[in-house]
């Protein structure tokens, strides 16, 4: 018995290791099931070789190119591995521009290996060329043409050159037909970016010729500035303020650029990559295996080039083109961590880099890895090793290169955050952009977006309200994903400076983003003791104080019977008398609007029993919204006043007041023209409202519903097949919609107008005996001057874009055409009743599924 309690009962030395051998020739093989071997095939593998070149910073990409296209022209003859290569290459140019000399050099490589396979590359090319031509796809365009021009060696005659001296007369028609045409600069702009890769190809020389010649060209166009580029720039200034410049657009720059580099550098480009120049070697090399192919890229067959003809008229295509202004927050440094604007790189890597972020929108994880790998793509001498410390820059040889890799993808993805009037997709891709960056590589873009953000906040008294904002977002959003740290303490000495004042505004504004993106208490714990002040008890409280509990309030009985009778959720018979007598007590007192009172009352009881959640205040306007929706009929003043019991009821919480209004918006109860009105007419106080950042999302969200309404009845008014009686009925809201705007924007322009001026009834009355109120004064002057110029923007930017997209539109009067006469009548709808059309409108807007629900300014 003692024997067997010793046995082991757990493990089993020996060769069977506690396994019950079942059959004897159990040791004799292995009864495991064993994985199924996979081979991949070789389309496959291709396809993965091209999408992983250039990617490896410790591979040299000369060996992983000649690799590809030996492989590639190895297997012609296999339809898989033709396909995809051909349609690799097409979608590497498309999707990642960074690999397009890459990708170039694999075609160069196979046209010495198997010259009709670069033939049937070249054809499949231009042939997607010609189709985003016709389309209008002017981003597509240039890429292409890009990598046309990159293997111009393997190109007869002048080869790409043709391409864009066509491209230069279309440019040319487009701008002596209208000098503020965009789409002329954006032609402009595919030549003078094609060029810098042509010069760097293998056939580089012998074109300096047609390059400067075709530089001399655009000159005229290119340095034009464009109606809108005041507009545009991402700084604000007046004629008074001569200690800074406008900064320079992107075009204009880009031309002075390669006209220097023609004539100075002799188009060095040294940033641009060559992985062409290393491929002679492989001609020679001891590795080559018997019977391989040399390489000579010299002695290659040439090709022509396949005919691509730009259409005449050019297409607008899908996006709105506007001019672009060259941008860096890295500017006002002591040492250049990124190129400078005398330098071409900086145009160059900032195209590369932009284009980069905005394809490849629907994966910010690969773009962080491809904007933290920005060095793998460019020329080895270009940037300096990553991660290196500012401090350490001074210590380099003046030699040496200062550019930082992490500085340059930074500054790039803010260029987009910054782009006026708006960025090609929404603000917070790029806020997640930085936020996957800063994961990937936390040690290189941390210092980066510290200079960053200290380079605006410097500069937040002259940059554009609207960017000012897009700053303000970004920045509590960005804290917000890393335990709302940051050093506060490098501004403490502003804390010092009028509530007016932009960095005191931003401060303030920053706070209370914070505050919504999580709580009071917890925001108040990462600041230090000079900020607390700024954190008023009543952000503190999750539901503010009801005002008609005290009894000093006026009206606070039939106050605190409302609110009681909304909580009970009461039939509006029942609120009927408790208003009525409000009012009537209103009138005794000798109030103008007695429906001001009681709208007040009836509001604030709303928000009161509505305060839980966003949810329990949408319930309370949902019951109540017949009642809500009679008061601005029978009271402009009673209408405005249900904006200002929201906002006084939410004061210290205006995130949620304003989230509300939009709702009311939403709802009709409110119209976009009477948010305005409350906003600078009513509460205007000489001008000082303009530097509260709630205020400014308020005005502005409410300016964009009635936009965004406007841009949908266009594209109800230019759709296709749109015919009378139903053209006729759109092009009368939309011309109805366009008046309603226009006054939207003449109130705001009349609004500020004055206080930009001086000229404010109120800002007149204020002395300015004091100084510091002279300095206020001259702080509210520039805070006018600024939103006056976002509105203005905004209006030209809606009047372009209905007189672009009217340019194509049915004219009025257009009759649908005449059935076949082979067709039966019965199956013919009746006039007017067109498929997903309510009204001459599209089904979305008719039935309120998107913004479009608002109220008519009218």
């Amino acid at each position: 018995m003692a024997d067997y309690e010793r046995r082991n009962h757990g493990f089993r030395g020996g060769r069977e290791g506690g396994r019950k051998r079942r059959y004897r020739d159990d040791d004799d093989f292995d009864r495991r099931p064993q994985r199924r071997r996979y081979e991949e095939p070789l389309g496959s593998r291709v396809r993965r070789l091209l999408l992983l070149i250039a990617e490896s910073a410790v591979r040299r990409v000369e060996d992983d190119v000649v690799y590809i296209a030996r492989m590639a022209a190895d297997n012609y003859d296999d339809e898989d591995v033709r396909e995809s290569f051909l349609e690799t290459i097409i979608q590497l140019t498309l999707e990642q521009p960074f690999k397009i000399p890459f990708v170039a050099a694999v075609v160069l490589v196979l046209n010495s290996l198997k010259p009709e396979f670069a033939a049937e590359a070249l054809k499949r090319t231009t042939s997607t060329l010609q189709q985003a031509l016709n389309a209008g796809v002017w981003r597509d365009v240039k890429l292409l043409v890009r990598l046309v021009g990159c293997v111009q060696g393997m190109l007869e005659g002048d080869g790409v050159f043709v391409i864009l001296e066509e491209l230069f007369s279309r440019a040319v028609d487009l701008q002596t037909t209208s000098s503020e045409d965009s789409l002329g600069l954006e032609l402009v702009k595919i030549i003078l970016l094609a060029i810098p890769y042509v010069m760097a190809s293998s056939a580089s020389s012998g074109f300096e010729s047609q390059a400067v010649a075709l530089l001399e060209k655009t000159d005229i166009i290119a340095s034009t500035p464009h109606a809108l580029e005041a507009l545009v720039n991402p700084f604000s200034f007046d004629s008074s303020d001569e200690s800074f410049e406008p900064l320079q657009s992107f075009i204009g720059l880009l031309q002075k650029q390669l006209q220097n580099e023609s004539t100075n550098s002799k188009w060095e480009l040294r940033c641009l990559p060559r992985p062409w120049q290393a491929l002679s070697e492989f001609s020679s090399s001891p590795d080559n295996q018997e019977g391989e192919t040399p390489i000579s890229l010299e002695s290659a067959t040439k090709h022509p080039l396949p005919t691509v003809t730009v259409p005449d008229p050019v297409k607008n295509g899908p996006r709105a083109i506007y001019p672009e202004v060259y941008f860096s927050v890295y500017a006002e440094q002591e040492i250049e961590t990124v190129p400078g604007i005398g330098d071409v790189a900086s145009t160059l890597l900032r195209d590369a880099l932009v284009d980069t972020i905005n394809i490849l929108d629907f994966n910010r994880t690969a773009v962080a890895r491809f904007l933290i790998d920005v060095d793998c793509y460019f020329s080895p001498d270009t940037f300096v090793k990553r991660a290196t410390p500012f401090d350490k820059l001074r210590e380099l040889p003046s030699d040496r290169p200062t550019w930082k890799p992490e500085d340059v993808a930074v500054d790039a993805v803010f260029s987009q955050l910054f782009q006026l009037p708006s960025p090609e997709h929404k603000l917070v891709y790029y806020h997640s952009v930085l936020t996957e960056c800063c994961k990937v590589a936390p040690a290189a873009i941390a210092p980066s977006l510290g200079r960053a953000i200290r380079f605006l906040y410097r500069n937040v008294e002259r940059l554009d309200v609207d960017l000012t904002h897009r700053f303000l977002d970004w920045f509590s959003h960005h804290l917000s994903n890393f335990g709302f740290t940051w050093k506060w303490t490098e501004w403490i000495d502003d804390l010092q400076l009028p509530e007016i004042h932009p960095k005191m505004a931003f401060i303030t504004g920053a706070l209370d983003k914070e505050i919504r993106l999580s709580f009071a208490q917890r925001i108040k714990g990462t600041l230090p003791e000079p900020y607390q002040p700024l954190i008023a008890e009543g952000k503190e409280k999750d539901t503010p104080d009801f005002k008609y509990t005290l009894e000093t309030t006026p009206y606070s009985k039939q106050g605190s019977e409302l609110m009681q009778l909304i909580r009970k959720k009461a039939t509006d018979e029942e609120i009927e008398p408790v208003i009525a007598e409000i009012e009537k007590q209103a009138k005794e007192h000798g109030v103008e609007d007695s429906m001001v009172p009681s709208t007040d009352a009836f509001v604030t009881s709303i928000c009161f029993v509505g305060s839980k959640s966003l949810s329990h205040v949408l319930s309370c306007i949902e019951r109540n919204k017949e009642r809500l929706l009679a008061i601005g009929p029978r009271s402009a003043p009673g209408r405005r006043q249900i904006i200002t019991s929201v906002m006084e009821y939410w004061v210290d919480q205006p995130g949620i007041a304003i989230n509300i209004i939009d709702k009311l918006l939403n709802y009709t109860i409110l119209t976009p023209l009477s948010v305005i009105e409350w906003a600078l007419l009513d509460r205007i106080d000489a001008g000082k409202i303009l530097s509260q950042a709630h205020v400014y999302e308020m005005v502005s969200a409410t300016v964009n519903k009635v936009t965004n309404r406007i841009r949908q009845i266009v594209a109800a008014r230019t759709q296709r097949g749109l015919y009378e009686p139903q053209l006729g009925v759109v092009d009368e809201a939309l011309n109805r919609e366009k008046a309603d705007m226009q006054t939207l924007f003449t109130l705001i322009e009349d609004s500020i107008t004055p206080v930009a001026a001086g000229s404010n009834d109120e800002l007149m009355e204020r002395s300015e005996d004091d100084p510091s109120t002279r300095e206020e004064n001259e702080i509210i002057r520039r805070w006018a001057v600024r939103w006056r110029r976002v509105f203005q923007r905004k209006a030209a930017v809606e009047a372009a874009f209905i007189a672009d997209a009217m340019i194509d539109a049915t004219p009025l009067g257009t009759m649908p055409p005449p059935p076949p006469e082979d067709e039966t009548a019965a199956a013919a709808p009746e006039a007017g009743s067109g498929a997903g059309l309510e009204d001459g409108l599209p089904q979305s807007a008719a039935n309120g599924d998107n913004d479009m629900d608002i109220a008519d300014i009218s």
